[in-house]
């Protein structure tokens, strides 16, 4: 009969990565939940990509890492960028991307002024190389996190797509939480290659929820920093000078504390 054991520890132990499918799977529907939610107009403007691996997510706190000093005298930005990507590579079994392709190259020419201009006047086209009335995104490089400005009539669609993933998460009883940072990190590395805004959604199933309640300096004291210090003090207490383990055999303070080797010498 076939049977399944599932344990959280060690990582990527058997255990771990039968308990690890299981994510995978709430992962994937929530990236149904993510491309059938509400669109305006019907007009289909999102795509999604799925992520996981040990060199995978490895590389996204990397880059997370790397870009935490884009601007160092941010310190909120610094601090979200180095605590999540710990989280990432630490207790994250899969990432989902949601990106929206129509927010810098197609805006819904409503006039409403969302983009940063004035009503009645798409000032959007203005900030963007038009050809033959589009706009033509080939090539389009930007030094800032965010290449903007965006469609906000194309945006709200995005949130409504990030939202129906998050409620799949939800009814799937699964950790998950949109990241900015994980979403731009992302991006940058090529995921959502058609999208010029993507939101980063990690996916966890562990006994404490990993996104929450991240300590100050978590980067440096996250869970796997913690096992990595004790391996570093645990050889020096083991180095310690005791009785040979073959013929010592310790008695408890009720036994007066000693043991049979220290008796045998207080005979003698």
């Amino acid at each position: 009969m076939p049977e399944h054991y599932i344990s959280e520890w060690p990582p990527f132990s058997p255990q771990d990565e039968a308990r690890r499918e299981g994510a995978i799977v709430a992962a994937r529907l929530m990236v149904n939940a993510a491309l059938t939610a509400p669109s305006a107009g019907g007009v289909p403007q999102n795509e999604a990509h799925l992520v996981y691996g040990q060199k995978e997510l490895e590389a996204l706190a990397r880059k997370m890492e790397e870009l935490a000093y884009h601007n160092p005298k941010n310190k909120i930005l610094f601090n979200m960028f180095k605590y999540e990507a710990a989280s990432i590579r630490e207790q994250t079994d899969a990432v989902v991307f949601v990106g929206g392709y129509r927010v810098a190259s197609d805006p819904r020419d409503s006039g409403c002024g969302g983009c940063g201009g004035f009503n009645g006047f798409c000032w959007l086209y203005t900030q963007r190389e038009v050809r033959s009335s589009r706009i033509d995104m080939t090539g389009s490089t930007t030094t800032e996190l965010v290449d903007g400005p965006l469609c906000r009539a194309r945006v709200n669609p995005l949130g409504y797509a990030v939202g129906a993933a998050l409620w799949m998460a939800h009814r799937l009883l699964v950790d998950a939480r949109p990241l900015m940072t994980l979403g731009i990190a992302g991006m940058k590395l090529g995921y959502c290659p058609s999208s010029h805004m993507v939101v980063g959604i990690p996916v966890a199933v562990y006994h404490k929820n990993p996104y929450i309640d991240l300590m100050p300096d978590y980067n440096v004291l996250s869970p796997w920093n913690a096992v990595q210090a004790v391996r570093k003090f645990y050889p020096v207490f083991r180095g310690v000078k005791w009785y040979d383990h073959r013929g010592w055999i310790p008695r408890s303070a009720k036994d007066g504390g000693q043991d049979e080797e220290a008796e045998e010498k207080e005979e003698e």
